[in-house]
């Protein structure tokens, strides 16, 4: 709190100051994983939770959003570490919060994260009916909507309909020119690549488990510099598609790297999914490159204690 208080001294405002603290947050889960923010992330919570006592006017807005960002953000951090009920939890603060502030566009933006969450969770209904909401919140053709709609497209994936998963996909594709001028900071990631991911991701859901695999090492080409622990998870996500299109030595092959990013970030994301593959995989249990990977993947689960000095 004295930190943020005696802003001046980096020559910004508290709300200034813990904007750029966010974005630092944000760069370093990117890197380091959920754990190593975490902590900082709550601190800062309550930090703003207690300027906002004494904050007057356009300052006490400016606050609520941003602690409605952090909300949000730690969401996400608990969604990585696949603490479910946790994610859900901050997510429905964060909503509250937009609603309090009046912001639309992350209105919008969080209501799609619902989504995205409830996919995590396999449940295809609210998957659709979340992501519907959020794009009849968001500005038309605008970049929340198209990220709401990547999550629809998901949905329909998990409820078996491929025609409107196909179209949901398209139409984002053919959204992603149009909404590079999108001022709104909401989804600001969305790019080819992700979109790509989650055509991959559809695709799996659907059991063309070839073309997910396929699909999966064309988006993980795309992906740009930075993203090392989303690389991890798509590349664990790949590696049960090679699994389930009979292909189980470059399954394990690529499996060994998403779990060395696993052990770096901590990202239980990629420990799911790495979990999943274990199962797949059981029946080529003699196969060398599928034994190397249970065997790494058990030490990952339980590492050996530390050696005392």
């Amino acid at each position: 709190m004295r930190g943020v208080r005696n802003a001046t001294t980096y020559e910004a405002t508290p709300v200034e100051y813990l904007r750029r603290a966010r974005c630092l947050l944000i760069d370093s889960d990117n890197l380091l994983g959920p754990r190593q923010a975490l902590s900082a992330v709550r601190t800062h919570i309550q930090v703003i939770q207690e300027l906002r006592r004494e904050a007057q006017g356009a300052d006490r807005r400016d606050l609520m959003e941003l602690q409605t960002q952090y909300a949000e953000f730690l969401s996400w951090l608990y969604q990585d570490l696949g603490d479910t009920k946790a994610a859900s939890s901050w997510l429905d603060a964060a909503l509250h919060g937009s609603h309090t502030v009046g912001g639309g566009d992350l209105t919008a933006y969080v209501m799609a994260r619902k989504a995205q969450l409830a996919a995590d969770r396999a449940d295809p209904a609210g998957v659709v009916d979340l992501a519907g909401a959020a794009q009849r919140m968001a500005r038309p053709r605008s970049r929340p909507a198209a990220v709401a709609r990547t999550y629809e497209a998901y949905g329909y994936a998990l409820r078996g309909e491929s025609a409107a998963s196909e179209r949901a996909i398209d139409d984002v594709r053919n959204s992603l020119d149009g909404i590079s001028a999108d001022p709104s900071p909401w989804g600001a990631w969305l790019n080819s690549s992700y979109v790509e991911i989650y055509r991959a991701q559809g695709l799996e859901a659907l059991g063309r488990h070839d073309q997910a695999a396929d699909a999966f090492a064309a988006a993980i080409r795309l992906l740009p510099d930075g993203y090392d622990r989303d690389r991890g998870v798509y590349m664990a996500r790949q590696a049960v598609s090679l699994a389930g299109a009979r292909a189980p030595e470059h399954a394990a092959a690529i499996a060994m790297h998403a779990l060395a990013v696993a052990e770096v970030t901590g990202s239980g994301r990629i420990m799911t999914e790495l979990a999943r593959l274990n199962q797949a995989l059981m029946r080529w249990h003699h196969v060398h490159e599928v034994a190397e990977f249970r065997v790494a993947f058990d030490a990952g689960l339980c590492p050996a204690p530390e050696m005392e000095s």
